[in-house]
């Protein structure tokens, strides 16, 4: 099950989205091209990623930073910039630019901070936009809770692109990030669930007076829990096969 688009067209440019996303695939195809060794590899990890046990020696806060635009492989930076593409511009239209730029970086901050409190004492470095995209998709979910989202589900034979209200693919994707977190060691697999968890949680409280000054629950009955503004609509390109 993955998500592919949103109904929930932006009414002016993201360039703020777009810049993080140019960012962060800048920084990876600059590691690629510059770091052809293993020492050098993790020289700049050691740098530039979050170390919760550098963190906790009082080293590194620059990291906090720096760790949001690392990816650790090609899969990890293209999920990090769908999510980013479907969720971010939604949230930019509302805040506007600037107060949008702050709100990504506060929410990765508050991510990082969680995955280290999860473990602060880890060797393991902490990198990825996947905290602070996190707290772009808990603000979506407040604003759009029944905003359309498509989802790409692939079962052997059972092609589908499925239209879901918001709050499910948001809360299914949130419920699953805290019962990994509590159900495995952090970092486990490579994954930072608490970074993610932390990041969603940040993100939907930095929202809070936004959906306030919008009009609260008096914003969600007016706009049925949608956009307020006409949505989008895609054909399937998945054709539906009948038995005969």
């Amino acid at each position: 099950m993955l998500p592919i688009r949103d109904h929930n067209p932006s009414e002016r440019l993201p360039y703020v989205t777009y810049t993080l996303m140019a960012i962060n695939i800048a920084v990876y195809l600059f590691g690629l091209a510059t770091l052809t060794n293993d020492l050098a590899i993790s020289q700049f990890y050691y740098d530039y990623a979050l170390i919760p046990a550098r963190f906790s020696a009082g080293e590194n806060y620059g990291a906090l930073i720096t760790s949001m635009f690392l990816h650790a492989g090609m899969m990890h930076l293209a999920g990090n910039m769908l999510f980013l593409w479907i969720f971010g511009d939604n949230l930019e239209d509302k805040m506007g630019h600037i107060p949008f730029l702050i709100f990504y970086l506060v929410s990765g901050i508050g991510a990082d901070i969680a995955q280290f409190a999860a473990d602060p004492y880890s060797p393991i470095p902490v990198v990825g936009a996947s905290g602070a995209i996190a707290g772009v998709m808990g603000g979506y979910l407040l604003l759009f809770p029944k905003a359309k989202v498509d989802i790409f589900i692939f079962l052997i034979i059972f092609i589908r692109i499925l239209p879901i209200p918001a709050w499910i693919m948001l809360g299914l994707w949130f419920g699953l990030q805290l019962f990994n977190g509590i159900a495995a060691d952090a970092p486990a697999g490579g994954v930072a669930y608490w970074a993610h968890a932390g990041g969603f949680i940040v993100g939907f409280v930095l929202t809070v007076p936004l959906w306030l000054r919008l009009g609260a629950a008096g914003w969600w009955i007016k706009t049925d829990y949608h956009p307020d503004h006409p949505e989008a609509t895609y054909p399937s390109r998945i054709p539906v096969v009948k038995r005969r």
